[in-house]
């Protein structure tokens, strides 16, 4: 009989609360395993095992926790100390993630092939929101708060595109 080497069958054998190797946890969050080390050294939230010769070995709370950091910086356009503050306040912990669902039944984000950036002059000018007047008060009400934070999401999204050009502007003058 021939033993199957395959990553994702032997990952789909694991239990949902079993450790993850960084590989695993990079292949599952579609990041490379250096922005995960980048991100513990950011996000001192995660905090994975480490054994023998360095190896880390993330917990189940640690994964769910980096899926949220990772939903946050490249789908919501969050910016490091937009999500270190939403750490501080305890925002990232009760956080639906949007995306595909795993095999262990949990929500994926989406990998960043699936992100589609928001044109400059859009994002330069957030529209203003006006409720659906045949909306009940308390869907009117969300409505609202909906719209808010995508106003705000949009203004983020313009200070990141600003930031970007300034620092491309920097780039330039440097080579010459």
């Amino acid at each position: 009989m021939v033993e199957s080497f395959d990553p994702a069958a032997r990952r789909a054998a694991k239990s949902a609360g079993a450790f993850r190797t960084i590989s695993e946890v990079a292949e599952e969050l579609d990041v490379p395993q250096h922005v995960l080390r980048f991100w513990e050294s950011k996000f001192t939230q995660v905090r994975p095992l480490k054994r023998g010769g360095g190896r880390r070995y993330y917990r189940p709370e640690d994964v769910l926790l980096l899926r949220r950091i990772r939903q946050c910086l490249y789908q919501d356009g969050y910016t490091i100390k937009g999500v270190q503050r939403l750490l501080r306040e305890g925002a990232l912990k009760n956080m639906p993630i949007v995306g595909p669902v795993s095999d262990a039944g949990e929500k994926l984000a989406a990998p960043p092939a699936e992100r589609v950036p928001a044109p400059a002059a859009a994002a330069a000018k957030p529209s203003p929101a006006k409720p659906d007047p045949n909306l009940p008060p308390l869907l009117a009400a969300i409505d609202r708060a909906s719209a808010d934070a995508a106003s705000e999401m949009q203004s983020v999204v313009a200070e990141v595109v600003r930031e970007l050009g300034e620092l491309r502007d920097l780039l330039r003058r440097r080579e010459r």
